[in-house]
């Protein structure tokens, strides 16, 4: 992927599918730079929802540089609530819930945690599948990573679309 231009902000709209809960997953970001687009998206076989829609905000940020400020548009609230309201106190709590239990994906908040707080970052929620133009084009990127995971029975990994 090339770098993207120097802009004020970036907006990101991230995006996890999965056929089977586990099952094959794909995740899938858009990335909009002013008139620039980019488009990600990735696969793993056995995955559930919830770690798809983590590792597709992940990729987002990871993929842009650290000094832009960014606006991520997600449809799940696992993720937003996730990083807006309980990750400090999970944190705070060594990595356990309320109820003392290891936080659930802690490897892939551990991952966010990390890439967010190097950034400048406000986190929105979107109604999936509702006609919202952007978070439809995500949610049809990480389908196309399973489609093109099932049909080269092999792992489709992480792409530029």
């Amino acid at each position: 992927m090339t770098e993207l231009a120097d802009q004020k902000a970036l907006t990101l709209f991230t995006d996890g599918a999965c056929r089977g809960n586990p099952g094959p997953g794909g995740w899938g970001v858009l990335i909009r730079d002013g008139s620039q687009e980019t488009e990600l998206l990735g696969s793993e076989r056995h995955t559930t929802n919830n770690r798809m829609e983590l590792v597709a905000a992940i990729r987002a940020l990871e993929a842009i540089s650290p000094e832009h400020p960014v606006a991520v548009y997600t449809d799940s609230q696992y993720v937003r609530n996730g990083v807006t309201q309980w990750i400090s106190k999970w944190r705070a709590n060594g990595w356990k819930t309320a109820a003392r239990k290891p936080v659930k994906n802690q490897d892939l908040w551990k991952q966010l945690d990390s890439a967010a707080e190097r950034r400048r970052v406000s986190w929105h929620w979107v109604r999936g599948h509702s006609g919202h133009a952007e978070n439809e084009r995500a949610d049809a990127l990480a389908n196309r990573a399973i489609d093109l995971m099932l049909s080269n029975n092999t792992y489709a990994g992480d792409k530029t679309a």
